[in-house]
């Protein structure tokens, strides 16, 4: 990082701090805000126990991050030697990543018992899916004379992985791993919020029973920190292993391009249809191989009768889609809000970038915290109805949004800068000719993976705040034990996340056939 770049970023957080301190003191008297000087003065009477918590919570993220990230690399190594599984690999890992935290918690709670078994799960459940996604776009984006080149001198498919694969997939990588660090926080503070003894999650449940507004932006402040520091460790890594964008990306549109739509949407319902049905055997064998009880972990049949065939199957269907739709019509526009706010703010960087010293750290922050202490507060501030939600939903989803296209937006292959150079092309051209293309398939792996992310952030609020929705569903279960209707809230949130995995996988095939044919290769 050059002196500039850290004056610059000196700059932001400094900026950061003083318009932290200034709404905390316009807003004193409401027990909303706690101001940077408050929560240095709780942090410093509290030091020792800060300190062994974060110590805790670090330790199980790091693991579950570790754990989460090998996984997804294992995943993308499958999927590349078998193209067949591809589709089926992505929809299981789609299913899985789509389980609410607030519902697995409790689950592997009872499955590990005591200890840390359920933070560093629920932390590698939190971060594989994002890493697995940028991974494919990564081993996709080369272009197609390299690997002529490679048959032509005798090459086989690991030379063209070593080679080829391997350097491409590197930006996409450590991108993937960014996106996941904070991911990694959050999911270990989820899983000591289902009962560990100790941890920030534990503090942040104590500072919201006592009302310590205090001492809930302390443990925010200090799991951003946490994050800020993973983000910028893998960034600085990332650095050193960086490689130059490519030549040039071209390839024709591949041959199964030319199906007609009809048979692309029958291949594409047999392909759901069978991961259907394998979710459903694995969820089955999955539960009798624990060996957990039927009270609490219902198995599909369970979840087929409570919706079809039980006595009042119609009025339990009649709630789960109240709920459905409560949730819904706040996380789309949630969903759309933070797509567009990412994407914006990286063009804007790209564009001038000293937009970025004084946005990322911003960003970085806004983002680090984990939603589990912001979601409270942001309802705080704008209330419980549909702002407040949306404004969460769309805070979980525009920071990947935000670090997937300035990826994206890095690998504009040189000759084609040099091309416009020489015609002397304005700022705003060179970003609509060539970026955004370059940008496009980094933007719809961040919007496959914003979208279990949106519903994620907006069963949450629920959950905490508002209490309506699949969130609030979810939330009487402990104290009605009606785990059958959670577990159908799950599978229904499921299905809702596969089915616009799928909405959203058709619009990208469309733009990508036209600006990036090497990602629909297989």
């Amino acid at each position: 990082m050059t002196a500039r770049a850290i004056a610059a970023a000196a700059a932001g957080g400094l900026a950061t701090l003083v318009l932290w301190e200034t709404a905390a003191r316009a807003f004193a008297g409401l027990a909303m805000i706690a101001g940077p000087v408050e929560v240095a003065g709780w942090l410093s009477s509290h030091a020792g126990l800060v300190v062994r918590a974060t110590a805790i919570t670090l330790q199980n993220a790091a693991l579950g991050f570790v754990a989460g990230n090998l996984v997804a690399v294992a995943l993308a190594a499958l999927c590349l030697a078998v193209p067949r599984v591809e589709r089926l690999v992505g929809v299981l890992a789609l299913l899985v990543f789509c389980l609410p935290l607030v519902a697995t918690g409790p689950i592997l709670r009872a499955l590990w018992g005591t200890g840390a078994g359920p933070q560093v799960t629920l932390a590698a459940l939190a971060v594989y899916y994002t890493t697995f996604l940028a991974l494919m776009v990564g081993l996709r984006a080369a272009p197609a004379a390299w690997f002529d080149l490679v048959r032509s001198y005798g090459g086989g498919r690991l030379d063209e992985l070593w080679r080829i694969r391997a350097a491409a997939a590197l930006p996409y990588l450590v991108a993937g791993l960014q996106i996941a660090t904070p991911a990694a926080v959050l999911g270990a503070m989820v899983g000591e919020f289902t009962g560990a003894e100790r941890g920030l999650g534990v503090l942040t449940i104590r500072a919201m029973r006592e009302i310590d507004v205090a001492g809930l932006w302390a443990v925010a402040a200090v799991a951003a920190g946490l994050s800020v520091a993973a983000y910028a460790a893998v960034g600085a890594a990332g650095a050193r292993l960086a490689v130059a964008p490519p030549a040039l990306l071209m390839a024709p549109p591949p041959a199964h391009a030319a199906a007609s739509g009809a048979a692309r949407a029958l291949r594409g319902m047999l392909g759901l249809a069978i991961a259907a049905v394998a979710a459903v055997a694995l969820w089955h064998a999955a539960m009798e191989l624990a060996g957990l009880h039927p009270f609490f972990a219902k198995r599909p049949a369970d979840v087929w009768a409570w919706l079809v065939t039980a006595p009042g199957a119609a009025a339990h269907r009649a709630t789960l889609a109240a709920a459905w739709a409560q949730t819904m019509v706040l996380t789309v526009p949630g969903y759309l809000a933070g797509l567009a706010l990412g994407a914006g703010l990286a063009l804007a960087i790209a564009a001038r970038p000293g937009v970025g010293a004084v946005a990322m750290p911003l960003a970085i922050a806004l983002r680090a915290v984990p939603i589990l202490t912001t979601a409270p507060l942001i309802v705080l501030a704008l209330g419980r109805g549909a702002v407040g939600t949306i404004a969460i939903v769309a805070t979980m989803i525009f920071f990947p949004t935000l670090v997937a296209c300035l990826s994206g937006l890095s690998r504009v292959p040189p000759p084609l800068r040099d091309l416009l150079a020489s015609y002397a092309a304005r700022p705003l051209h060179r970003l609509w000719l060539v970026q955004v293309p370059a940008m496009l398939p980094a933007f719809f792996a961040a919007a496959r993976m914003a979208l279990p992310a949106a519903i994620l952030a907006a069963t949450t609020a629920e959950w905490l705040a508002t209490g309506i929705g699949m969130g609030g569903l979810m939330a009487l279960t402990p104290s009605t034990s009606g785990w059958t209707q959670m577990w159908a809230a799950v599978a229904v949130m499921a299905l809702t996340a596969a089915v616009g995995y799928a909405a959203v996988g058709r619009v990208e095939r469309r733009v990508l056939l036209r600006f990036a044919p090497e990602q629909l290769h297989r």
